[in-house]
């Protein structure tokens, strides 16, 4: 557990001013860590007293005029269950002692009061706090890292990245919500990229982290399954099914929110309703396709998919498997084959005989996709998405908008093949493990890193594993790990206190951590080394 900052805080309740006097000199307060912040001689004054200073123990005489004793604690401890009260009471009044057990209290003491047997009371109601305020934490860290596991899920199947059983390690969500219809928002900042520009790094986190704070509060209170940001500049809800009639209205709302309290325009897409966690990315497809609108269209607004079976990217017809082999060229760089696809793209549409309408359409939908893969790269092309399609529409030729699209891809790759060069990979990746080295006992993400390395979190995950053999995740942990060691063979730091210096704000996760890199406990591992050098000085 990590040191408690401040003490524990003491209310002393008693009608007597000689007892409370009495317990004020008589117990060495200081000495065990304890702070007296208030004192009351009623029940009713003392009840103010908690609620003001909120207390984590009251002492307190359990017959007093007024509210008694047994009748404050069960008004405190409904409002704080955790709250520890102990009892001062006469020997008369043992069945009333015997009731403020039954009915909560931590223990009681008998008059006339032996201070060292309410010293030993007092030391094991710390204990009993302390155990709760470990609990509370390791309960918090498993809700967080509950919450980033489903966050990172739910992105790994939107992406198509998931095991071929996505729920195999994620027994928890089996019976989800998601087993039920919901739908999906994809809310979008519109100009993006021109904010992105204008914003420094601080200030563009401090941004998005604004917007997800008001999102989670919001659609908290709207009855909202999960909200979480999916790509720079976006963020992904899910509804439950039942409020499937009510897209526009919570449209409209979100966006009024923004704008409310960040002045930022904002875009949402709606999709269809689906149903079971595999369904993510198709419910993702036909909400970014609703968004789709939002490039013919002069304002911010709220645009719902509305044709049915249109989650898997439009017509049953469309390009699908082109899609996802030029999305990797893109990460990839790799321009040959994306030139190649993009004449199979063409083929294909020829082939199935698409209408000019249809053939419209899937063009524009797949430079869409492709356009914000390149975006996500940081390889920001001269030109908007917007003025993109309206160069493609001035066509309506199939075999023109496929070269416009050949012609503007490879300047694109080419531009950031040249950037690869001018900036070796191997200095950019040494950079990042410099920052890495530099940072690694802060709470440091993959987003915060590829950023400083100038490349999407793809594309840097990619080259870091290429250049260094490990994933990101990988190289931070037996970093972590190599410099606890360290601080445990060379310092007498208690264990619970290393977690914290190496960038692990639970021991017990540090712990476990620790044993799965070393195969040792860090008291194990800590010993071992006192024996080795016990060994040595023989």
């Amino acid at each position: 557990m990590e040191q408690r900052e401040g003490k524990y805080r003491v209310i002393l309740v008693d009608d007597e001013p000689i007892i409370l006097r009495s317990l004020k000199v008589a117990i060495p307060w200081n000495e065990l860590e304890l702070e007296i912040v208030g004192e009351a001689q009623n029940g009713e004054e003392a009840l103010r007293l908690v609620r003001e200073l909120a207390p984590h123990i009251i002492i307190s005489d359990i017959r007093m005029p007024g509210i008694d004793g047994i009748t404050l604690m069960k008004k405190v401890l409904a409002e704080d269950a955790k709250r520890l009260f102990i009892f001062i009471s006469g020997y008369g009044e043992f069945e009333y002692a015997r009731e403020a057990l039954r009915e909560g209290a931590f223990d009681y003491l008998l008059k006339p009061i032996d201070h060292e047997e309410l010293i030993e009371m007092i030391l094991r109601a710390k204990k009993t706090l302390e155990k709760q305020m470990e609990n509370d934490k390791l309960l918090h860290s498993v809700q967080v890292l509950s919450l980033l596991a489903r966050e990172r899920m739910f992105a790994e199947v939107i992406e198509g990245n998931h095991s071929q059983s996505p729920l195999q390690h994620m027994r928890w969500l089996e019976n989800s919500e998601l087993e039920e219809e919901y739908f999906m928002a994809v809310l979008q900042l519109d100009h993006y990229l021109k904010l992105n520009k204008v914003w420094s790094l601080e200030e563009r986190r401090l941004w998005l982290f604004a917007i997800r704070n008001i999102l989670s509060e919001w659609s908290l209170s709207q009855g909202a399954l999960t909200v979480f940001p999916f790509h720079s500049g976006e963020w992904v809800l899910l509804f439950p099914g039942s409020m499937k009639e009510e897209k526009e209205r919570l449209g409209i709302a979100i966006i009024q929110q923004i704008k409310l309290n960040t002045k930022l325009p904002c875009s949402i897409g709606f999709s269809q309703p689906v149903t079971g966690i595999e369904r993510l990315s198709q419910a993702y497809q036909s909400a970014a396709k609703a968004l789709y609108q939002r490039f013919y269209s002069n304002e911010e607004g709220v645009f719902i998919d509305l044709v049915q079976g249109s989650g898997d990217t439009g017509d049953p017809k469309y390009p699908k498997h082109l899609e996802s082999s030029m999305l990797e060229c893109i990460r990839t760089l790799n321009h040959d084959k994306l030139m190649e696809l993009l004449d199979k793209t063409r083929a294909y549409i020829e082939d199935e005989s698409f209408s000019k309408e249809l053939a419209e359409r899937s063009i524009v939908e797949l430079t869409v996709v492709l356009y914000r893969e390149f975006e996500h790269m940081n390889l920001i092309p001269e030109w908007s998405l917007e003025g993109l399609l309206q160069e493609l529409h001035s066509l309506g030729i199939l075999s023109e908008m496929i070269q416009l699209l050949k012609i503007s891809f490879e300047k694109w790759i080419r531009e950031g093949e040249q950037n690869e060069s001018k900036e070796n990979v191997h200095v950019i990746i040494t950079r990042s493990k410099s920052y890495i080295d530099n940072n690694y006992h802060k709470d440091l993400s993959v987003e915060e890193v590829s950023e400083i390395a100038g490349l999407s979190i793809s594309h840097f995950c990619m080259l870091f594993k290429q250049e260094t053999g490990y994933t990101f995740l990988e190289y931070l942990t037996n970093y972590r790990i190599e410099k606890a060691q360290y601080i445990l063979k060379n310092s007498h730091v208690k264990v619970y206190q290393v977690a914290p210096l190496v960038g692990y704000q639970d021991p017990r996760y540090f712990t476990q951590v620790f044993k799965k890199v070393t195969g040792r406990t860090p008291t194990e591992y800590r010993e071992e080394g006192l024996e080795a050098g016990s060994g040595n000085n023989i």
